[in-house]
């Protein structure tokens, strides 16, 4: 294994046994549910927006180490940025793990993004991967239903 894949699967172990902003957010103005029925993986992620800026989001939740990492990661990642750079950044994630070429949002946060670069070669965890976006996204939305990743 190269050294970089090393790297990368380090990182994915630490955010999935120490996650970050892993807990219910006080007040939230928004959040969602997540659930993905091939593994059971659950998630729900919490909002505070304020002008059109996340302010803080955690989440909480049980699934396997990607799906914990990556919404650890995304946690992380989206704090402090604009709605519109928060569709910028699931739009280049979902293309990462997808395996779709694209050019990746600029800047440090999407780099953070690219430990999941090796999940394209295993489509079965691409939806480990999504499923905190894609709840993320229903949060942003006010979806009141749950997302399900299948």
């Amino acid at each position: 294994m190269s050294d970089l894949t090393d790297l990368y699967q380090e990182v994915i172990l630490d955010h999935n046994k120490n996650p970050r902003n892993f807990r219910e957010l006080a007040g939230p103005h928004r959040h969602a549910d997540g659930y993905n029925p091939l593994c059971g993986d659950k998630v729900t992620v919490y909002l505070k927006i304020r002008d059109g800026v996340i302010e803080d989001v955690s989440f909480r939740g049980a699934g396997c180490a990607i799906s914990t990492a990556s919404a650890s990661i995304m946690t992380e990642t989206v704090k402090g940025k604009t709605l519109p750079e928060v569709k910028a950044l699931f739009k280049g994630f979902q293309d990462l793990v997808t395996g779709r070429p694209t050019e990746a949002p600029a800047g440090d946060d999407f780099s953070k993004l690219a430990v999941f670069h090796g999940v394209s070669e295993y489509p079965v965890r691409v939806k480990c991967a999504t499923l905190a976006w894609h709840t993320l996204q229903a949060a942003l939305d006010q979806r009141p239903e749950p997302v399900s990743t299948e």
